[in-house]
């Protein structure tokens, strides 16, 4: 029985995971900005078999309020042994173009809020020689495309950091596992024309409890975005920078 914390539980992939870990009889602290949304997903969870589910209404972006969410997740599940931090939002690369203002906010709510937390639980962590780090991360942060670089910059400052909090936490035996989504059908791209390369929530979720149970380090999700992002990092940048379609 894992006792988490799901920060951005609101959204389609936290709340699709949470499910699959109601299921299992886990304990669940949810945090997100929208109260009345937090109470339907953990009245659901409930009633799916969760053991304790209690929530937060915190934006996160609230850095300061970081340390304070922690010990009341600890004192709620009694104790605390995950994390899953799936909290962003979808940045709009031309409006980020033209405004230095949004495009910091971006970077702060897609990195900056992200490594803020993360420093505190690897801490924590660290110090009871024991957790799981669950982040999501994007497969648009393995290169930086003219289409969502804003978004891919934050995403890639976040994998590279968790990258040296693996490494760092190795022997602390706390795990850190990043998942690298590709395009995932949820409210936040229901504007976007959808292809076979799209995947649901579910299969995502699946994919990260899957990855949990077994202890990876890296997970792309479907799984064939591991080679189609290989080729893309293998293109020479003399090549790339005149591919108008990637």
């Amino acid at each position: 029985m894992r006792k988490v914390l799901i920060v951005g539980a609101t959204s389609a992939i936290a709340e699709a995971v949470a499910r699959l870990l109601a299921a299992r009889g886990d304990f669940l602290y949810l945090v997100g900005r929208r109260a009345e949304m937090l109470e339907a997903i953990a009245a659901d969870l409930r009633i799916r078999g969760a053991a304790r589910v209690q929530t937060e209404t915190l934006d996160i972006n609230t850095i300061e309020h970081h340390a304070a969410l922690l010990d009341h997740a600890a004192a709620a599940l009694g104790g605390l042994d995950t994390v899953l931090v799936a909290h962003g939002t979808l940045s709009e690369q031309a409006a980020c173009q033209q405004s230095v203002a949004l495009t910091f906010q971006e970077l702060h709510t897609n990195a900056l809020s992200v490594i803020a937390l993360l420093t505190l639980v690897a801490n924590r962590f660290e110090s009871q020689r024991a957790g799981t780090i669950v982040v999501i991360s994007s497969v648009a942060g393995d290169r930086g495309r003219q289409s969502n670089y804003v978004y891919g910059t934050a995403k890639a400052a976040v994998s590279s950091f968790l990258s040296g909090l693996r490494q760092r936490l190795h022997q602390a035996g706390v795990r850190v596992l990043t998942i690298k989504p590709g395009f995932v059908d949820t409210p936040m791209t229901r504007d976007f024309a959808k292809n076979p390369l799209w995947a649901k929530p579910e299969r995502v979720a699946s994919d990260i409890v899957r990855a949990m149970e077994k202890g990876k380090d890296v997970v792309y999700t479907p799984g064939f975005w591991r080679p189609v992002m290989w080729i893309i990092k293998s293109i020479p940048e003399r090549i790339f920078k005149s591919l108008s379609f990637l």
